[in-house]
């Protein structure tokens, strides 16, 4: 990742630090200190962060679903994270790279459902 401030200098820019750029929403896209740390941010239409580096070589990216729930994570330092959600947005299933997995237990109860047989309607009592 280059810095900025190299390239403002070669323009002959005046500029103090610590330098931060944003995007059209505000958002902060660039960050550069003086000791030459420096970050950069891409975000999504719904304003997440999608991707992040910095000057240390570390980076990351997400991925989100519709509603806006993290789905997915990744980073320089080899560890991801995929997650599933239900209708309602609740998490139900997480998987990561230390081999840890996790489902939402569900109710193995069907007492109180409905089922049809024949034409004939019948509720489910649990034993």
């Amino acid at each position: 990742m280059k810095k900025v401030s190299d390239t403002y200098k070669k323009l002959g820019i005046d500029f103090t630090f610590p330098i931060y750029i944003k995007n059209a929403n505000g958002k902060e896209t660039y960050y550069e200190n003086n000791d030459g740390f420096r970050c950069k941010y891409e975000y999504d239409n719904n304003g997440k962060v999608t991707y992040y580096e910095n000057s240390d070589r570390y980076w990351s990216k997400c991925e989100y679903d519709a509603n806006g729930n993290k789905t997915y994570f990744k980073n320089s330092n080899d560890s991801w994270c995929k997650i599933k959600y239900d209708a309602n947005g609740n998490k139900t299933y997480c998987e990561t790279s230390k081999g840890y997995e996790e489902d939402t237990p569900r109710s193995q109860s069907c007492a109180g459902k409905v089922i049809e047989v024949d034409g004939k309607k019948y509720k489910l009592t649990e034993l």
